[in-house]
Formats: structure tokens, C-alpha cells, sequence
């Protein structure tokens, strides 16, 4: 959740611009989005006092903790990336059409001998190139017809090469003059090649000369009285426009992308992600820097790909950058090896792709302008409370904390969950799962000493490869060590990671976080005494955050696993105890916990468990297990 948005201070940045707005619950979820002309007026009706809008948009409005909203340059624009966000996050709160029904394009079927200019409603990875898609069917329908007869191309569905797909004559188009007959080969392959390439130019945006003809013709039925004519060449001109305008929201080539820009302002930098996938862009993400204010753009792009995708494990087929990163072929080739086939890092300075670049780099300026202010406040829990933190522990220089967490709720499958902060926040694609695959039984240190060993012991082999291959750490998985360790515990779990970083030769000051009896954080066990601290500074804040990161993200790998039935009750471990023994204990004990405390006595208590069965889960539980 946003903790830090003030809604009416947003509404105020809001610029007057069309675009898609995006409503978020408290949960981060998308419960609503939304398309404007003018963002400014169109978002700030939602929060103005009720107007007769309805108990369903009364309900949406209620449970909104915040917004955001992408900037296109048209009003199709917008209409295009709402229809595409709107699949992609099935949002609450907005009508699905059960018919998923899909804009119009305009195809050119250049897999024939002799294409054809077609409607279509979808876009597939063949040999035609597509158009589109638009807003207005029937506008692009006009056009098509308008193409056919500027460019005389043929419109009949038949094939050359079989005997019976051409006619016996050509037909009435060819006599009217609107089809140059190819079916009569009354036109050379060479020929018609041009006529398809002013029709594809034409459809890329280049109709000025088309436009001034039509306007000429116009004027001229106009001046002689015909205003009827006049007016079929005015609505064709008014099509053609229509049709013509060129929107870079969704591309014919079907391929995933991530489109990379960045705004940068004094040491503050946004770099903002477009992701389009199948060809379309269906959502976005932004990500603040900190920087020197002469960092050449290539310098910081290079960065932010390396830190980035060092942990996602998605690598598109092709990166569209607004400046090239300063080790391209590095990069290319350390990507390439990640996704196991070839990526394409391209800056497009031209045509439809560089557009998208310049609207990425459009929404980061306005991102960074807008969130200027907020990220000042931000620093004080992010930055700061890492400072507080530093100066409780006496150390310096800290920016990255790790933190890990065991689960093994209601289930013998042990996890263990790393997650990462960085300067303060949350780096979710360094977060790790792992399934513990030497420890049997509820036992949280030596889980935790697994997870470690491993951790750190990856990390050190990849430094040791990439050494070898004279490739920088960032390239790496597991590479990049902490400057804390923070364990959620006090002294048993500090001395658990002490050991794994010495057995490994690994310097790494490891800080526990020590609970009362409410299980809250008092206090910071460091250096082998506990240290008070603030509980009502942002240092206690984020490690509370921390604290409560780690679990989650370790109960919903754990519940994620049980979902697929891959976690099973650790007592069906135990020899002897089937279904209904299982049911009998689960009925008498209230957790596994007081099961495996549980004495001899106590467990002969069980009604319908033999004293057999009972010294058999006594001694699975106390390591001394009956063969």
C-alpha cells in the first residue's frame, strides 16, 4: 500500500492531458481503470461530493487508497491501453465484455503473391503486416475501400497456382478501373509489388499527398455546385485522418518488449518500464534513482538494466532504450545467456518505436516533477530510517539488508524466505524462495542454516565464474553480499548466521531483532548485548516493515506449495500414524507444536492412539526413532 498519498494533493498534480488512470485499494489491487481526454477534469469528478453516480461507483470510490495514470498522446491512445490493461487485470469494478471483443486493424496480407488490404479483428504472428488498431470500424472499412481503389488492388480471395482459383476474365472491378487484374496477369509481379508499397506507405501516416488531392477535388465538386460529391470527399477525408493516426500503444510484430526511458533532474532520476507483451503494452512501472547530476544517460541506463534484470526472472526478446547503455554487447550477451536466446537492445530514433521511447520518457518527467516533493518525505523512512538503524548499531554505510524467515505452518515441508532491502525499500526481484531439502522436521536453526549456507555459498560461486569469465558482479544472481543481515530472532539466529559467514570466510555484520512477549520488536541484538531502540522512530518502522516482509513472503510460498499439495503434515512422516490417528491427534493437541512437546504420558491420553503408536511419535519428535 502507498502509505505516504495524499489524494486531494495528487489531484492537484494531475496534468490536463489524455491518458488511463489506474485505481488501487489499500491492498495494492486494481479495482478500477479508466480512459480521459483530460485527466485532470476526468479524475478529480470521482472525489467531488456524490452527483448521482450510484451505489456500485459510490462503492469503487470508497475503497480507492490511490491512483496512477499513463500519458498517451491521443484519446485513441488512451481508449487502446484501457482496453489492454482492462484484460490483462480483470479489475473489479469494471463491465468485462464476456465476448472479449478486440478493436479493428487493417491487414495487409503480404504472405500472397498478390496481397490483399483486409479487415481484420486479429493480430497473428504470419506474414501480413497489421495496422492498428482503431477505434472506428466502420472508418476503417471506408479506408480500406479508399486503398483498394487509390492503388488498384485486387480484392478476390483467389490463389495463383491452382487451375480453378482465377476466373476465365477478369471481373468488374478490373473494367471499372479499380483493380489492375492480376488473376489475367494483365500486371507484372514487379508492378503490383509498387502498387502494395504505396498502399503501405500510405497506411504508415504518409497520406498528405492523397489528402491534398482528395481536398483539391472537393473544392473543385464544391465551386461547380456538387455538393453531394463534395461531401463523400469530405467524409473521406475525414476517414482517412481517422484512420491514419498513428498510435504506438500496441505494435504488429507480436513480440515482448520493454521499452526504457528516464527523466533526470539535479541527483534525482526516474526511469520508467512500458511493458508490452504480444505486442501490447500492458502496464508500466517507474523506479527512482539516486545519481550525479553530469551522469551521461547511457551511464544510468546501463545501470539500472544490470540492477534491474540482474533479478526478473521475465527477460523480453527486445529492450527499446532511450540512449544505449555504455557495455551494450555486454549487456546483450549477459542477457541473452539469462533468457537462453538472443536479446536486442535498440535506442529506435525514428518512426513508430522511437514515439514509444520519447511517451516512456514523457511519464518519467512527469513522475519525477510530480513526486519531487514526496520523495524528500519518502527518504526520511526509507533513507533516514536506514541512518537511525546504522547509528543504533554503530555502522556506516549501510544499503542493502537482508532478511530471512522459516515457515513450516501446519506442514512438515520446511521454507525459507530472503528478502531484500535497498537505501530503505523493498527490492522485490532479489527476493529468494527455498525449499529445505536436508532438514526433517520442525527445526527453525537448522533450516535457517541451510537457507544461509546455500544463499551465501551460490553467491560465492558466481563471483568465482564470472571472475573467471571477466564479467562484472552486478551480473550475477546471488552476488551481490549485504551490508546487515537481519534476522527475526535474538541471539540463537544471530549465532546460527555467524557461524554459516565464518565457515564460509564471509565478514557480514548480523544484527536480530528481538521480540517481547507480544512477538513486537524491542530491541536489536548486536555484538552480543541487546540494544534498545525507539519504538517510535522510523528506524523501529522499517524494521518492523522488514520483519513483516519476510513472513509474508515466506507464508505465501509455504501456502502456495500446500495449494498444489506439495506440503504434508509432518505427521504423515511418522511410521504407524495413518488418517484416522492423524485426525485423532489433530483433534487432542491444538497445534503440531504441542504434539511434538508433548511427553510419553500425555500422548497415551490420545483416545484410539496404542501406547506403540505413541512412543513411535515420541521418539520421531526426540530424534531416537523406532525402525
Amino acid at each position: 500500500m502507498n502509505e505516504n498519498f495524499d489524494i486531494q494533493s495528487e489531484l492537484n498534480k494531475l496534468p490536463k492531458a489524455p491518458g488511463v488512470y489506474i485505481m488501487h485499494d489499500k491492498n495494492d489491487e486494481i479495482i478500477y481503470v479508466g480512459k480521459a481526454k483530460n485527466l485532470h477534469s476526468r479524475v478529480r469528478s470521482y472525489f467531488r461530493e456524490n452527483v448521482g453516480r450510484g451505489p456500485w461507483i459510490d462503492r469503487m470510490i470508497s475503497l480507492i487508497a490511490y491512483f496512477e495514470y499513463i500519458v498517451t498522446d491521443s484519446e485513441l491512445e488512451a481508449l487502446v491501453l484501457e482496453n489492454n490493461l482492462i484484460k490483462e487485470h480483470h479489475p473489479k469494478y469494471n463491465t468485462m465484455l464476456m465476448d472479449d471483443k478486440t478493436y479493428p486493424y487493417i491487414k495487409v496480407t503480404l504472405g500472397e503473391e498478390y496481397p490483399r488490404v483486409l479487415f481484420s479483428r486479429d493480430m497473428k504472428k504470419d506474414q501480413s503486416r497489421y495496422f492498428g488498431p482503431y477505434s472506428s470500424a466502420a472508418a476503417v472499412k471506408d479506408t480500406i475501400e479508399l486503398v483498394n481503389k487509390l492503388y488498384k488492388l485486387r480484392t478476390c480471395n483467389n490463389k495463383k497456382g491452382n487451375k480453378n482459383s482465377w476466373a476465365d476474365r477478369a471481373c468488374l472491378n478490373y473494367h471499372i478501373g479499380q483493380c489492375t487484374a492480376p488473376c489475367q496477369n494483365l500486371v507484372t509481379k514487379e508492378e503490383y509489388r509498387e502498387q502494395i508499397e504505396g498502399a503501405l506507405e500510405f497506411l504508415s501516416g504518409n497520406y498528405h499527398k492523397v489528402t491534398k488531392e482528395l481536398e483539391e477535388k472537393m473544392k473543385k465538386a464544391s465551386e461547380e455546385m456538387n455538393f453531394e460529391e463534395a461531401a463523400g470527399y469530405r467524409d473521406l477525408i475525414e476517414n482517412v485522418k481517422a484512420c491514419t493516426q498513428r498510435q504506438k500503444i500496441e505494435a504488429s510484430d507480436g513480440e515482448d518488449k520493454d521499452i526504457i526511458a528516464f527523466a533526470h533532474m539535479d541527483n534525482d532520476a526516474v526511469v520508467q518500464v512500458f511493458f508490452v507483451r504480444n505486442g501490447r503494452m500492458i502496464g508500466r512501472e517507474h523506479f527512482f534513482l539516486k545519481t550525479g547530476d553530469d551522469t551521461p544517460g547511457g551511464e544510468l541506463i546501463s545501470s539500472f538494466i544490470k540492477q534491474y534484470y540482474a533479478g526478473t526472472p521475465f527477460i523480453p526478446r527486445e529492450l527499446m532504450v532511450q540512449e544505449e547503455p555504455s557495455d551494450t554487447d555486454l549487456i546483450v550477451d549477459w542477457l541473452s545467456s539469462k533468457k537462453n536466446g538472443r536479446v536486442y537492445i535498440r535506442a529506435p530514433k525514428i518512426g513508430q518505436k522511437e514515439k514509444l521511447v520519447e511517451l516512456a520518457a514523457q511519464n518519467a518527467k512527469i513522475v519525477l516533477e510530480r513526486d519531487k516533493d514526496r520523495i524528500k518525505r519518502e527518504e526520511g523512512r526509507t533513507i533516514g530510517a536506514v541512518n537511525e538503524i546504522a547509528q543504533i548499531l554503530g555502522l556506516k554505510n549501510i544499503e542493502r539488508m537482508e532478511a530471512y524467515d522459516i515457515s513450516n505452518i501446519s506442514g512438515f515441508e520446511n521454507v525459507g524466505s530472503m528478502v531484500v532491502y535497498e537505501k530503505g525499500k523493498p527490492k522485490r526481484s532479489d527476493y529468494r524462495k527455498f525449499k529445505i531439502k536436508t532438514v526433517t522436521g520442525p527445526n527453525d536453526y537448522a533450516c535457517m542454516k541451510e537457507v544461509l549456507t546455500r544463499r551465501f555459498t551460490h553467491g560465492m560461486e558466481e563471483l568465482k565464474e564470472l571472475k573467471a569469465e571477466g564479467r562484472e558482479e552486478v551480473y550475477g544472481s546471488f552476488t551481490k553480499f549485504p551490508d546487515l543481515l537481519m534476522m527475526d530472532g535474538g541471539k540463537g539466529q544471530v549465532n546460527i548466521a555467524l557461524e554459516v559467514l565464518k565457515e564460509l570466510g564471509i565478514d557480514i555484520p548480523v544484527c536480530g531483532m528481538v521480540k517481547d512477549d507480544n512477538h513486537r520488536t524491542r530491541g536489536l541484538y548486536f555484538n552480543n548485548e541487546e540494544l534498545p531502540i525507539d519504538t517510535h522512530g522510523e528506524g523501529f518502522k522499517l524494521i518492523t516493515r522488514i520483519q513483516d516482509e519476510a513472513h509474508r513472503f515466506a507464508i505465501t510460498f509455504h501456502r502456495s506449495l500446500r495449494d498444489k499439495d506439495q506440503v504434508h503434515s509432518v505427521l504423515d512422516e511418522i511410521p504407524g500414524v495413518g488418517p484416522a490417528r492423524r485426525k485423532a491427534l489433530m483433534m487432542y493437541f491444538t497445534s503440531i507444536e504441542d504434539i511434538k512437546n508433548a511427553d510419553e504420558e500425555t500422548l497415551r491420553k490420545v483416545p484410539g492412539l496404542p501406547e506403540s503408536a505413541a512412543s513411535g511419535i515420541y521418539s520421531f519428535f526426540h530424534g531416537n526413532m523406532i525402525k
